[in-house]
C-alpha cells in the first residue's frame, strides 16, 4: 500500500527505514510532543523494535511518511475498542528538518481519506499538547474541529500542560 500527494507519500515500513528513523526520531523536539511511551534517547535497536512490531500487525495501520521518495517521519492509527469501536486516534511526527513544508498536513489528509474510505471507521480523533501549535494547525488545516481542552491532564516535561482534542467525522 502505497499513498501519494504530490511529492508526499505514505507507505509500509521497510526494514531499510531502521536507521533513518533513529536519526530523525532521536531528537528531543519530536519526543516532547509525543507520549512517554515514545523512547528518548531513540536508538536503531528502537526504531527495529517498532518496524518489527509494525510489520506483524494485519492489518497495518503504522506507515512511513516520505517526502520526495525518502522517508521523514511515521503516521498511524489506533483503533479503539468496545462502544468506542467506530473510532480510530491518529498520530504522527515529522523529522525536524522537514517541519513547515506541508508534509504533515499532506499525510494527515492521506490517512484520514484511505481510513474512511476502506474501513468502517466513523471518527478519527487525537489530543494534542498545548504547547504543539504547529500540530493544532496540521489539524485543523486538514479538518479536524477542535473539540474541547482537558485542563492539566499531561504531565510532561516535569510540568502539567493542557491537552486539546481535535476530531474528525466522516462525511455522510
Amino acid at each position: 500500500m502505497e499513498l501519494i500527494s504530490g511529492d508526499v507519500s505514505i507507505r509500509r515500513f521497510r526494514n531499510d527505514d531502521i536507521q533513518r528513523i533513529a536519526q530523525l526520531a532521536n531528537n528531543e523536539m519530536i519526543s516532547q510532543n509525543l507520549r512517554d511511551a515514545f523512547p528518548h534517547p531513540y536508538s536503531e535497536k528502537d526504531a527495529e523494535e517498532f518496524i518489527k512490531r509494525c510489520l506483524a500487525i494485519e492489518p497495518n495501520f503504522a506507515y512511513a511518511v516520505c517526502y520526495k521518495g525518502e522517508y521523514v517521519g511515521n503516521i498511524g492509527i489506533m483503533q479503539e475498542k468496545d462502544v468506542y469501536r467506530k473510532s480510530v486516534e491518529i498520530g504522527y511526527f515529522i523529522g525536524e528538518p522537514y517541519w513547515n513544508l506541508g508534509i504533515a498536513t499532506k499525510a494527515v489528509n492521506l490517512i484520514c481519506d484511505y481510513t474512511f474510505a476502506n474501513f468502517d471507521i466513523a471518527r478519527i480523533h487525537t489530543g494534542i499538547f498545548e504547547y504543539n501549535k504547529a500540530s493544532c494547525r496540521v489539524l485543523e488545516k486538514s479538518g479536524f474541529q477542535k473539540e474541547g481542552v482537558f485542563r492539566k491532564s499531561v504531565f510532561k516535561m516535569g510540568r502539567l500542560w493542557d491537552e486539546i482534542r481535535y476530531a474528525r467525522v466522516k462525511e455522510e
